[in-house]
Parts: C-alpha cells; sequence; structure tokens
C-alpha cells in the first residue's frame, strides 16, 4: 500500500466514514491502460458503456457501476464509487449493491442519493453540481453535466446531474456523464485524462463531442457511453479523427459484440 493511498483511507477513517483495509492487488486477468502520475500509475479498466474502474496510486474508485455483477469479479475492490446521475445505464441498485464493500465510499448527485436504500447510505453523500470534496490525496469535484439541445433537456436537465473532476497529485480526471458540448466543459482547464460521452438522443453526436474536446485539450481522452438505440450510435474512430492532434485518443472495450448502451 502505497502512503498516498494508506493517508486516504486514514483520513477517511478518522471521519468514521470507512476503515482501513488491507489493499487487493489488480488481479492479472484484467489488464488496462496505464497512466503515469506523480503519486504512481493510474490503470483504467474499461468495463461497461459507462462503467469504469480507475485503479489509482490513493484508492480504486468505480463510476456508475452498471452490467452484470460478474463484469467486475477479480477488479480490485472499491474504495471509492461515483455515481453520475439516475438513469439505468449509470445507476443500478444491485449491481451497486454487489460491488460496494461495507467500507466503500459512495458519492453520487442529490437526486440518486434520494433514491438508495438505508443500507446504501451507509457511507453515502450527495454533492451537488459545484461542490467539493477533499480525502488526503484526492480532490472530487461535481461538474455540471446536462442538456442543451431543447428537444433533449428532459433527458438531462440542468442542475441535476454530475460529471466529476478527480485531483490527484495534479493529475486531474474528468468524467463527463451524460451531458451535450456545454460552457462548463469546454472551460476545464489542465484535465490529463478525459471520458468523454456520445451518443443520440441522449448525450450528443460524435462531432459536438469532438469540439468540445478540442476547447479543453485534455492530453488524453477516451469516447465511452457511444451506443445507443434507434440509429443513436456514434462512432469512436470518427471521433478520434476530428479530435486529430488537439488529444490522444484511447479507445476502450466497452461493448461486448453487438451490445447497445
Amino acid at each position: 500500500m502505497t502512503q498516498t493511498r494508506r493517508a486516504f483511507l486514514a483520513t477517511a477513517a478518522a471521519a468514521g466514514t470507512i476503515t482501513v483495509l488491507p489493499f487487493r492487488a489488480r488481479a492479472a486477468a484484467h489488464g488496462g491502460d496505464m497512466f503515469e502520475t506523480g503519486a504512481g500509475p493510474v490503470t483504467v479498466h474499461p468495463v461497461h458503456h459507462a462503467s469504469i474502474v480507475l485503479d489509482t496510486p490513493v484508492g480504486v474508485i468505480y463510476v456508475d457501476p452498471v452490467g452484470d455483477p460478474s463484469e467486475y469479479e477479480g477488479m480490485p475492490a472499491a474504495d471509492l464509487i461515483l455515481i453520475t446521475h439516475e438513469h439505468g445505464d449509470h445507476y443500478n441498485a444491485e449491481v451497486l449493491a454487489a460491488v460496494k464493500g461495507e467500507n466503500t465510499q459512495l458519492i453520487t448527485n442529490p437526486a440518486v442519493f434520494d433514491m438508495l436504500s438505508e443500507d446504501l447510505k451507509a457511507n453515502a453523500q450527495a454533492m451537488e453540481n459545484g461542490a467539493s470534496a477533499s480525502l488526503t490525496g484526492l480532490q472530487i469535484d461535481a461538474i455540471p453535466a446536462y442538456n442543451t439541445t431543447e428537444e433533449r433537456k428532459t433527458f438531462h436537465p440542468e442542475g441535476r446531474d454530475n460529471g466529476y473532476v478527480l485531483t490527484m497529485d495534479r493529475f486531474r480526471i474528468y468524467v463527463s456523464g451524460d451531458t451535450e458540448d456545454i460552457p462548463e466543459m469546454r472551460a476545464l482547464q489542465d484535465i490529463d485524462l478525459a471520458f468523454v460521452c456520445m451518443n443520440l438522443p441522449f448525450t450528443m453526436t460524435a462531432e459536438a463531442a469532438a469540439d468540445a474536446v478540442k476547447a479543453f485539450a485534455p492530453a488524453y481522452v477516451y469516447p465511452y457511453h457511444y451506443r445507443g438505440r434507434d440509429g443513436g450510435t456514434q462512432d469512436p474512430a470518427a471521433f478520434a479523427e476530428m479530435v486529430g492532434e488537439a488529444a490522444q485518443v484511447q479507445m476502450g472495450d466497452w461493448y461486448k459484440p453487438g451490445e447497445l448502451g
């Protein structure tokens, strides 16, 4: 266990939220892309559509765990789970209960927090747009995520859902959640690693996603959440071509053959 991660867990334990547990090494069966940071490597495990496991120097972070619980077997246990919003491809109470350990911290937007069972509310807290939380070695900022196209505004109304920026030793990760090309995304600065959604009708086109990425210019970006129904699937290869040299595009194995979001 690294000193930074030990401090992360010890801080949360002192706050009465979690207790310090031994670190579980990542199973060899789960490869992933590794990014070096000043505190140590961050390994990205794409799981399912919008579901991500981040193995970081400050703890193991699950984002929007859905799909089948078996997809998380062999993954390192979650120290922290982030939920962006209530839709079934981002929040599933059964999957959440399966992957959330007794001492796992959980951060959600307020709407999801109100839906949680009392068991899931243990060690959970709500963060609204613009809120920040800090643990030793990790800062979490809740970033707005919403639709701007008139006919899509009911899917993700402004002010309800979260994206997140995670900062650890100056390494900054952005997870968009479900959003369109919004000013708050374009205004992001110094993002090292980004996960940007695209599908219709719920979020945005590959063109809009690429244009936003060119505006905030992360060092690396994963297109994710890009398959949809009724012709809404977006092409990650086309996205990469449009991004060009503005960022290094990474491709993740988010879907089984023929699977939609």
